[in-house]
């Protein structure tokens, strides 16, 4: 694998170094035993001097040190001494078995600290196989995917690609490629194989390009480089990374896709049980209208003055009802349709509170609305239809409902803008307040009026989409406080 190892004449260099010093002890420790011990104990001192030099050097210079080891025993201690002749067979035996000896723990000592190096490089791919797959696991996106992969390919690799597709097949690059490195990753993703040196394609390139994902499947390519054609633990490392992280990227895909399904399938769902609902309470009020409309035109002549206004009131309060049901709907069925702009308009809520107000006043319980705006409010951005459909509801609700003056208050409270709606009413029974926003619940009708059940609903889905909260909270004397608080975002200068 290429993890950036230190220039190998320096290595070289080193491992030299350590094997002279180990010698250089040896003899110097033979030479203070010299006289006291016999030269076979001078000998096992030199033989430890070549099993720590085959430990901690390679496999070349641990064979020099057997036979430095050998030869500089034979020069300083065996008879004569200071020369390389040995005049005794049985010395001359002995250096031999003392070469064989050092070359075989050499040998042995050498082959145990590759296996060892071998066992702690496969523990730490699989650690860092095992760390990509969980930070995988926390990712939101495919561009905090791409990021870990990225880091885990580089802690072992010098130079890191990683491209995805888009929807329509094309490379997505984070970062200006030249033009043959993105025919090399273009190549990885259309023959859904490894490409580079010891794959057999593309021989002649110093990378490895790997597709992420399997054929038919494949959602992007990733680039790593220099690379060998002998590094065969390497390439295989490469692609298992290369595998997890495509593993990462399909799921975050499938569950994007799982999402919008769930997303339709939701959005078909309210839009069926909006047209259930709506043309369920269409036939009440449509009902009223044609019975009334229809007294008129036959007995308009024998009916008394004062039932005729009260049948003319009476289709008034009913198309009211309707006009206010189907805005009701058609406002609902846009927010679960989809999110609103992301570019939304300043809005001055003095001027939506004063056009709500106004409307409202003429209607029956309008009168006994009283409005309090604290000056110079702060614009907030959001949908003016929309944040006019939330206070009618409320007012009209608090109309309808509560009983006393009805309170709009609308300030500044720290970084939200906060308007309540505040009556002296009944109130809402404890054991249905965490239904209150929930679609198509009615509550229990205190007063007289129905409704289709999704006024609150609205807005609460309204308060959402512009990233505000709406609350209920029970009055201590009585009543109900429907609180919106939309947040506040630096005002903008003048002229924009």
């Amino acid at each position: 694998m290429n993890l950036r190892p230190r220039p190998a004449a320096t290595a070289a260099w080193r491992s030299a170094s350590s094997a002279t010093l180990f010698l250089a002890a040896a003899t110097a420790a033979s030479a203070a035993l010299d006289g006291r011990v016999s030269l076979t104990s001078q000998a096992m001192v030199y033989l430890v001097a070549v099993v720590i030099t085959a430990y901690a050097c390679d496999r070349l210079t641990a064979v020099a040190s057997a036979v430095a080891a050998v030869t500089a025993f034979n020069f300083f201690f065996v008879p004569p001494r200071y020369t390389l002749a040995v005049e005794n067979r049985e010395h001359l035996i002995a250096l031999a078995a003392m070469l064989g000896v050092a070359l075989l723990v050499s040998w042995l000592s050498g082959k145990v600290r590759l296996e060892s190096q071998l066992a702690a490089d496969s523990e730490r791919r699989a650690r860092q196989l095992s760390g990509l797959a969980t930070e995988l696991l926390d990712t939101t996106n495919e561009a905090e995917a791409v990021a870990a992969g990225e880091r885990a390919l580089r802690s072992s690799f010098q130079r890191v690609v990683v491209v995805t597709l888009g929807t329509t097949g094309e490379l997505c690059p984070h970062e200006d490629l030249a033009e043959p490195v993105l025919q090399s990753l273009r190549c990885a993703v259309d023959e859904a194989a490894v490409i580079g040196p010891g794959t057999g394609r593309w021989p002649g390139t110093d990378a490895w390009v790997m597709p992420l994902g399997s054929p038919g499947h494949v959602i992007g390519a990733t680039r790593i480089e220099p690379a060998l054609a002998a590094d065969e633990i390497g390439r295989e490392h490469a692609i298992a990374l290369a595998s997890v992280l495509a593993q990462g990227l399909l799921r975050l895909r499938a569950a994007e896709s799982q999402l919008q399904a769930q997303a339709g399938l939701q959005r078909q769902r309210l839009q069926s049980t909006f047209l259930a609902a709506v043309s369920h309470d269409l036939r009440t009020p449509l009902a009223a209208i044609v019975a009334a409309a229809s007294s008129l035109q036959d007995q308009h002549e024998r009916l008394p003055v004062a039932e005729q206004n009260k049948m003319l009131a009476s289709i008034e309060g009913q198309a009211r009802y309707l006009s206010g049901l189907t805005e009701n709907t058609l406002q609902l069925v846009r927010l679960a349709s989809g999110p609103l702009p992301s570019r939304l308009e300043w809005q001055s809520l003095e001027e939506i509170i004063g056009s709500v107000v106004g409307r409202l006043r003429g209607q029956p319980g309008g009168q006994r609305l009283e409005v309090r705006v604290e000056g110079n409010l702060p614009l907030v951005r959001g949908d003016a239809t929309l944040l006019a459909q939330l206070l009618t509801n409320l007012l009209d609700n608090a109309c309808t409902y509560g009983a006393g003056p009805v309170e709009l208050v609308a300030c500044r409270a720290g970084d939200v803008v906060a308007v309540s709606v505040e009556d002296r009413g009944p109130g809402i029974a404890p054991e249905i307040e965490a239904q209150l926003f929930e679609p198509f619940f009615r509550g229990e009708a205190r007063a007289p009026g129905h409704g289709a059940g999704f006024g609150l609903a609205l807005c609460k889905a309204i308060a959402d989409a512009h990233g505000g909260t709406l609350s209920y909270l029970r009055r201590q004397r009585g009543g109900s406080r429907f609180r919106l608080a939309l947040p506040l975002e630096p005002q903008p200068t003048a002229g924009v």
